[in-house]
C-alpha cells in the first residue's frame, strides 16, 4: 500500500534548493534579513512541522 503523503517531505528539498532562482532577492527584508535567507530559515521551520505530520500519519497506520 502506497503511502502517497510521504512525497509531502520533497517540498523542503525542492523549496530550499530551487530557492536561489526564484527567491533570491534582498528588497523585501523580514525581520532584517534578505528575502532568501528569510525563505531558507522559514523552510527550516516548516520542514519540522512537515516531519511530524508525516510521523503522525505513519503512526496511525
Amino acid at each position: 500500500m502506497t503511502r502517497p503523503y510521504r512525497l509531502l517531505a520533497l517540498a523542503p528539498v525542492v523549496a530550499i534548493v530551487g530557492a536561489p532562482w526564484f527567491a533570491n532577492r534582498i528588497a523585501p527584508r523580514i525581520l532584517g534579513l534578505p528575502f532568501l535567507l528569510a525563505w531558507i530559515v522559514g523552510w527550516v521551520a516548516l520542514t519540522s512541522v512537515i516531519m511530524a505530520y508525516i510521523r503522525l500519519r505513519d503512526g496511525a497506520d
